[in-house]
């Protein structure tokens, strides 16, 4: 099931990011789905979902934003795994 949302924005807003309402919202969806990625909101796998674009394509998307594509820390994986 699909959701429509509407949102309001000034015109100027697409000529200042010199994009269309329809490139803008693209941004929009990759933008909001990195940031709660980075907060640890949501998984990568929703957040190519949200992000409307494939698990690879996502990865590739979090380096444009330097965003490391995972998620677990070094001190994550030492207590999940110890000391090697």
């Amino acid at each position: 099931m699909l959701v429509q949302l509407q949102i309001e924005l000034p015109e100027s807003v697409f000529s200042a990011l010199r994009s269309s309402p329809e490139e803008f919202l693209h941004e929009m969806r990759i933008a909001a789905s990195i940031k709660w990625y980075e907060l640890e909101r949501i998984s990568q796998a929703k957040a190519a979902e949200i992000a409307g674009v494939s698990r690879q394509e996502y990865i590739n998307l979090l380096s444009r934003f330097n965003v490391p594509p995972f998620q677990e820390t070094p001190d994550d994986l030492v207590k999940e795994f110890g000391d090697v």
